[in-house]
């Protein structure tokens, strides 16, 4: 079968599986993360194909919705594969990159060892950042019943992996537990131009949010 039609097939797949998803991982998300991730491969190179399948299963049973458990995706996204009839050798080139491409924490390892792990992680991070980023985070945040800010409660740089995905706070912490370190944690030239400006947004909306608090 033609890996074109192979990707069609998870396309359809994954769309109605993401299509009444709440927290900011829907279909439109992988949709731009998808889109993002083949223009990127267009200036740094890579295979297309691989870069595209793995954007599409990027968040497939990712820890956040599995209970912590870093390794489900992988193993989900490759029996999607065979399901679909995509050969062995193709499907060893995409799970690698589905198992590092998540955050973990400001000083825990993840860089994908492709190339073309590199772009996808870099089109998932740049979906994080500027106005879709700060409306994702407050979605994930009201859905995990978490407060938009507490001052009392000073964020945590994590160390681990584990600390990381139990880590509860309130959603304007996340801007300084992740969201805000992404600008620097870009692989790509292309990623790291293309964050730049959704970075500045994001300062210019945490200004306006604490100018309104205190007023």
């Amino acid at each position: 079968m033609e890996i074109e039609t192979l990707i069609s097939t998870l396309r359809r797949y994954v769309t109605e599986k993401y299509s009444d998803e709440a927290t900011g991982h829907d279909w439109y998300h992988i949709e731009r993360v998808t889109r993002n991730a083949c223009l990127i491969a267009e200036s740094e190179g890579g295979d297309v194909h691989v870069v595209e399948v793995a954007a599409l299963l990027h968040d497939i049973d990712d820890h956040k919705f599995n209970g912590g458990d870093l390794e489900a995706g992988a193993k989900t996204a490759q029996r999607v594969m065979e399901q679909i009839g995509f050969d062995n050798t193709f499907i060893q080139r995409v799970v690698p990159i589905i198992n590092k491409v998540s955050f973990k924490g400001v000083y825990v390892d993840s860089v994908p060892d492709s190339l073309e792990g590199k772009i996808v992680q870099d089109a998932d991070r740049l979906d994080a950042l500027g106005a879709i980023g700060i409306a994702r985070a407050f979605a994930y945040g009201g859905n995990k019943q978490r407060p938009i800010y507490d001052p009392e409660i000073k964020p945590e740089l994590h160390h681990s992996a584990e600390q990381y995905i139990h880590a509860k706070s309130h959603t304007i912490n996340h801007f300084y537990e992740k969201l805000l370190h992404l600008k620097d944690k870009m692989n790509t030239n292309t990623g790291k131009t293309m964050a730049a400006q959704r970075h500045q947004f994001m300062t210019d909306f945490l200004a306006q949010f604490y100018a309104e608090w205190n007023n």
